[in-house]
């Protein structure tokens, strides 16, 4: 976690960087040679429209962010992804010598697995629904039995228990087995689609619990920027471990939500629909030969980045059975970069998912599976009442969405606190983590059986749609404790899972259903809870507290309004939802749909448009959203759409720092293998020089694992001349040079060479990019940013404006954008806004 958000007591333990020598420096910068050249000078003087301004001056050349950060509860060393397409020899000649029917193979095999994403993640979703339905409908149900034998204190018992080992058991799986299971997951996705990657983040092994073996892995190679990678074999663990992690996370989503949380299984469903894609795209495991030769085009990072897309809103689609909301969720939260290509595969995938859950939930209303039924697979169908509202019903609205922009606020900016709390406590190791939600769990059956008791008994209404009281699981007049006649309106909502407590308040027809003391109880439960649920060891998503949060507030204001107010309360519940939803998650267009979609209400369209609007533009004035809020408190380097002000007064060339390691286009392989084992650096400038030029050129940018590819096959000259790289094209081919799987890339420290060899030389230009993007030096830093973000870059290499001096100044990487690094170079930025 970034050192800039948290105090010194809840920082994770430092990653022990490999760069020990004098070469720990980033490659960002300028070489020795060039220094006196560099154009970023000590001391900048700013000027606005009152005169010069004090002096901006540069404190240091090096950049010493963190180079860690947090996913889910477990701390990792992170990188960045490649997502631009690399342009040299080897890859020209194999696009030149690809035939129609490989390119037809490609197309094909793209749409088969964003189908395959589809059937999975659907799949996924029902047997999630399924279980937890099973499970809750269990305990709810043999708690029942006990109360209508009077035996109370052993329902208690019975009740908390069951919630007992259900959260323990999930705990346990997140604290010992998958430590980056806990959370929603989405931050997680959101990082890895902006650029960011982490050992497990969505490692196939996540699949089952949420993420990530317990092992040690050892930071391997660095980004140029001084951020740690992870071996190639560290992404790419067995197999089998893979899938057992992916089944964990499965497992702990549902073992969280049916112990009785008030958390959803949302935020885990994206993860896990992002997590299926990258099963699915990444191509087996070479170590065990389960390799299929097809998926070699998929060995690299944009092309995993569009099935993981996919497979995000497949998620979304899955949890709500809203298809169009998934693909609005994919554009407009989780993805950073979007094309229309994408669009089409990504409601395809979601398409799938709708298909597969409609016909698995058919098949289901023929009572063969077990306690399945209404409660799975939320769904609110509202569209038998037909809204017809007024002036006093839109001044109505405003109030909500300005009621849930300030609850939205406080929401997002208490949790930001008691998540730092709870890190004092998760730091101690497993056992502390399971004892938190142990704790956790004991409140809310507490809360859940004990709250009720506090409500009183309410006749049944004579006009009941449903039967009152009702002893079944799912049922919208629970009897509790009340004689018979009577029923209990705050047992309907706690005693039951969060999917039908959500259904009983969209209920229309239900005016006096919820007492106003009944309805604010339950409020202020769900609002607590809510906030110290999230962050336990727990897969636990956000959409369902806040929706029924949300729905508890809304049905109060169109309780209060009655008498004035043509809406029914349970379209007030709906249009509470959108406002707190708008006003902790910060999404508009997505939210909308997804609502619409659950509800089949597409009446209440303008409506829902205008408290989302009026909800989030509340919510901005006081802090990010809540996804947005939890990724800055994990460390990661996330790029934003948009540059910070500040940003419009540096340049470029500012914030490089120093010094550049380069190699010449025909290198000693000496000096590679030195570099290599002395750095982390994932990239390097090649530069010809004389006699191979007649002027210093810059040729590219060479990768470090392509580097270490070409050292591998050992086509290494006697003596130092450009050759036209024959030996490359013949001896490899452009998927020796893939991303490696889940097989194992290799290492600098596997290569052994001989002083004959060492002294040998090796013929770069082949596999050098020759074009990568560039900037000169003068460019805005801000326009560099945004540059930067939306090509979905790893490096962008600085060149110098004026001619004479050397071709390339620096690289920049996305940690030179990271405000803790340019406040670090110039602590006086700020003051130039």
């Amino acid at each position: 976690m970034d050192g800039n958000h948290l105090p010194p007591s809840q920082q994770p333990p430092p990653a022990q960087p490999e760069r020990r020598s004098s070469f720990n420096y980033d490659i960002e910068s300028t070489d020795a040679a060039w220094r006196g050249t560099h154009t970023a000078s000590e001391a900048l003087m700013r000027y606005d429209d009152d005169g010069p301004r004090e002096p901006l001056l540069r404190k240091r050349t090096t950049n010493t962010t963190s180079q860690i950060a947090i996913v889910g509860a477990n701390v990792c060393p992170i990188e960045s992804l490649d997502y631009e397409i690399v342009e040299n020899d080897l890859i020209k000649q194999d696009w030149r010598s690809r035939k129609k029917q490989q390119i037809f193979q490609y197309i094909v095999l793209k749409w088969s697995l964003v189908l395959l994403i589809g059937l999975c993640t659907g799949l996924v979703g029902f047997f999630n629904n399924l279980a937890v339905e099973n499970i809750a409908g269990f305990k709810l149900l043999l708690t029942s039995d006990l109360m209508l034998q009077k035996r109370y204190f052993t329902a208690f018992l019975a009740y908390g228990g069951c919630n007992l080992v259900l959260a323990a058991s999930a705990a346990a799986i997140c604290a010992y087995i998958a430590p980056a299971a806990a959370g929603s997951g989405i931050p997680e996705v959101k990082a890895y689609l902006n650029g960011i990657d982490a050992y497990a983040i969505l490692a196939p092994s996540t699949l089952f619990v949420k993420n990530s073996h317990s092992r040690t892995t050892r930071p391997y190679e660095a980004e140029s920027t001084g951020f740690f990678l992870y071996l190639e074999s560290s992404h790419t663990t067995l197999s089998y471990n893979k899938f057992k992690r992916v089944s964990l996370l499965i497992f702990g989503s549902i073992l969280g939500v049916s112990a009785g949380f008030v958390l959803g299984k949302e935020g885990p469903m994206v993860h896990t629909g992002a997590c299926i894609a990258n099963l699915l795209g990444q191509g087996g495991s070479r170590k065990y030969h389960l390799t299929c030769n097809w998926l070699r085009y998929f060995k690299n990072d944009r092309d995993r980045r569009d099935l993981i897309t996919c497979g995000s809103a497949a998620g979304v689609a899955a949890a709500f059975r809203a298809p169009v909301g998934g693909v609005l969720f994919a554009l407009e939260e989780a993805a950073s970069w979007w094309r229309s290509a994408l669009l089409w595969r990504t409601f395809f995938t979601t398409a799938v998912v709708a298909v597969v859950l409609r016909g698995l939930i058919g098949f289901c209303r023929s009572g063969k599976c077990g306690l399945f039924g209404q409660g799975g697979l939320i769904m609110f169908d509202l569209s038998a009442t037909i809204p017809t509202y007024s002036a006093q019903d839109v001044v109505a609205i405003i109030v909500l969405g300005i009621i849930g922009g300030v609850f939205g606020g406080l929401f997002n900016f208490l949790l930001d606190k008691i998540l730092r709390a709870y890190s004092f406590i998760n730091e101690k190791g497993a056992p502390y983590k399971i004892l938190l939600t142990i704790t956790i769990s004991i409140i809310t059956s507490a809360c859940s059986y004990g709250l009720p008791w506090l409500a009183p008994c309410t006749p049944c209404p004579a006009d009941a749609v449903e039967q009152c009281p009702s002893i079944g699981r799912s049922t919208n007049y629970k009897n509790f404790q009340c004689p018979p006649g009577h029923y209990n309106g705050l047992a309907s909502l706690f005693f039951n899972t969060n999917d039908d407590a959500i259904r009983n308040l969209f209920s229309s027809g239900t005016e006096k259903e919820f007492q106003m003391s009944t309805l604010f109880v339950f409020f202020t439960a769900i609002y607590c809870l809510g906030l110290v649920t999230y962050g336990i060891a727990v897969p636990s998503g956000l959409f369902i507290p806040v929706i029924l949060a949300g729905a508890t507030y809304g049905r109060i204001v169109g309780t209060l309004l009655g008498p004035i107010s043509d809406l029914d309360p349970g379209l007030f519940a709906l249009l509470g939802a959108a406002s707190f939803l708008g006003g902790t998650m910060r999404m508009t267009v997505s939210v909308c749909v997804i609502l619409l979609e659950l509800t089949n209400d597409l009446l209440m369209l303008p409506l829902v448009m205008l408290v989302l609007l009026i909800s989030k533009t509340i919510a901005d004035s006081f802090s990010k959203g809540v996804y947005d809020q939890i990724i800055v408190m994990k460390g990661m380097p996330f790029l934003e759409a948009h540059a910070e002000p500040y940003m419009r007064h540096l340049v470029a060339g500012d914030v490089v720092s120093g010094p550049l390691i380069s190699f010449s286009g025909v290198e000693r392989v000496g000096n590679i293998v030195q570099a290599l084992r002395i750095t982390g650096h994932n990239g390097f400038p090649v530069v010809d020089e004389p006699p191979l030029s007649e002027a210093p050129e810059l040729v590219g940018l060479v990768l470090r694992s392509h580097l270490l590819v070409l050292l591998k096959g050992k086509g290494f000259m006697k003596d130092k001349v450009k050759t036209s790289g024959s030996f490359v094209l013949k001896k490899f081919g452009a998927f020796d040079f893939a991303k490696a799987g889940s097989g194992k890339g290799p290492k600098i420290e596997d290569l052994d060479f001989t002083d004959e060899e060492m002294d040998m030389y090796v013929d770069l230009h082949p596999i050098t990019n020759t074009s990568p993007y560039t900037v000169v030096e003068t460019m805005s830093l801000a326009k560099a940013a945004v540059l930067f973000r939306a090509l979905g870059l790893r490096h962008l290499l600085v060149v110098p404006k004026t001619p004479g001096r050397p071709p390339i100044v620096g690289i920049l990487t996305r940690h030179d954008f990271m405000p803790e690094h340019i406040h670090g170079l110039f602590p006086n930025v700020h003051k130039s806004h």
